[in-house]
């Protein structure tokens, strides 16, 4: 995997270069505009949807399908992808995954609005959604070859990307440091427990996401504000570095700073290609199962969706992001993802507690990602072969991914993750400003009916 390091390494520079980057902001910053700033101003009222119980036509309740949504979007991205993030853009690069992630809100708000508008279903009755399915059914059948497109790199990344490899070798190795458990063991039973779960279907992957991701979020959430408030004083030093770090050299690992320039675009470029990768906002892939809620109305879910961001990125990625760097690792270590946020853990509670709770997260969070990925996967496939007679050799060849993944090395998966994220979005990104008139329609119709109701 060494030799293909290199070659991962100068795709990744091409398909996260300036184009990318300025095409993913550009598509936020548009919505966010034309929309009024909605991921502030309808902030609360999205939080409101979330825990009101709404019937309409879908598979999995609106609660569930964000649960599914989140457990896919917190996964390794938010502990271990951070500290990798970190490690390799330096502070600053937890500044562009926040300006990443505020301006993704309206990009996944605009996504989940067309995924349920133009979703489908398909001949076992399940719905079928997500960017394939509104670039086909909105911008007409002269664009179905960018929805083929989609849904093949969709695959890809279920398989080869997001879905698998990241995660499970993430688990292996947290848990392997963190209790001494043989590497073949873990593998084992994980590929056993994502296949209990995958082969029931989307209500068997919604339920386990409902029963994880709350309880798991808050352990973390909990775990990280006792490190925070202990460690309460180099908070404020800690922002600081952030913001500066953004758009000024800095040093990690007492390796030298480069240029401005340089150090400016590593830590941009990082930093949103790491955002994108925790929170999906433009990757499209959460409107497939956003597309799967029972919900009368597109444009609550889309609210309801646009919430994952915040959640994922600006929540629990702060978190991990502010603990690391006020460990002090980053800059006196060259320890790098999961063992730099164990480290980072362990340094801000007693004993070996952190790098326990680090674990713990990593398992679940991970496992999370796991099996709803393999949905996202299982509808791209169903899209393109017109069928659902491919779906159990494919939960058979996921299966296998998981079962290979703890043997695989970190940099060269990282890299593939990144690569396959790119080539999800451009396609995406395209419907969604194709589509954009649709969304805004949507949106002011919705909320003038809520006006006249009051």
């Amino acid at each position: 995997m060494d030799s293909l390091v290199p070659v991962l390494e100068k795709i990744q520079t091409i398909v996260w270069g300036p184009p990318t980057l300025l095409l993913l902001l550009a598509t936020g910053l548009y919505f966010t505009v034309r929309l009024k700033g909605l991921q502030i101003s309808k902030l609360g009222l999205a939080m409101k949807y979330i825990f009101q119980k709404e019937e309409g036509e879908g598979d999995v309740s609106a609660f569930g399908s964000l649960c599914t949504a989140l457990a896919a979007t917190i996964g390794t991205g938010s502990i271990v992808g951070v500290a990798t993030a970190l490690r390799a853009g330096g502070p600053g690069a937890l500044f562009w995954m926040w300006v990443s992630a505020f301006l993704g809100m309206a990009t996944k708000y605009a996504e989940g609005v067309l995924a349920v508008k133009y979703r489908s279903v398909d001949e076992n009755g399940q719905i079928c959604g997500g960017p394939m399915y509104y670039i086909q059914n909105g911008m007409g059948e002269k664009w179905k070859w960018l929805a083929k497109l989609f849904a093949f790199f969709g695959i890809m990344t279920a398989m080869l990307g997001c879905g698998t490899f990241p995660q499970v070798n993430a688990i292996t190795e947290s848990t392997s440091e963190a209790f001494g458990i043989p590497v073949w063991i873990i593998g084992i039973v994980v590929a056993v427990a994502v296949a209990c779960v995958v082969l029931g279907g989307i209500k068997s992957i919604s339920s386990t996401a409902e029963l994880i991701v709350p309880f798991m979020a808050m352990f973390y959430i909990l775990g990280s504000l006792l490190i925070l408030i202990l460690n309460a004083e180099a908070i404020p030093g800690a922002l600081k570095l952030i913001v500066t770090s953004a758009f000024t050299p800095h040093a990690v690992a007492g390796g030298a700073a480069g240029t401005v320039f340089i150090s400016v675009m590593t830590a941009m470029r990082t930093g949103i290609a790491r955002g994108v990768y925790t929170n999906e906002a433009g990757l499209g892939s959460s409107p497939i199962v956003v597309a799967a809620a029972k919900t009368k109305s597109c444009v609550r879910q889309g609210l309801v969706s646009m919430t994952s961001v915040f959640f994922t990125t600006i929540v629990i990625c702060t978190m991990t992001g502010i603990v690391v760097i006020t460990s002090g690792y980053l800059d006196t270590t060259n320890l790098d993802g999961g063992k730099l946020s164990n480290a980072a853990y362990n340094a801000g509670l007693p004993g070996n507690l952190g790098m326990y709770m680090v674990s713990v997260g990593l398992i679940f969070f991970a496992f999370t990602t796991i099996i709803s990925w393999c949905y996202y996967g299982e509808r791209c496939l169903v899209y393109l072969c017109k069928g659902v007679k491919w779906v159990v050799l494919y939960k058979v060849l996921y299966i296998a991914c998981v079962a290979a993944a703890p043997y695989l090395e970190l940099q060269p998966i990282w890299l593939l993750a990144d690569i396959t994220n790119a080539c999800m979005a451009f396609p995406n990104l395209i419907g969604l400003l194709g589509l954009s008139p649709v969304v805004i329609k949507e949106t002011k119709d919705y909320f003038a009916g809520l006006k006249n109701k009051r």
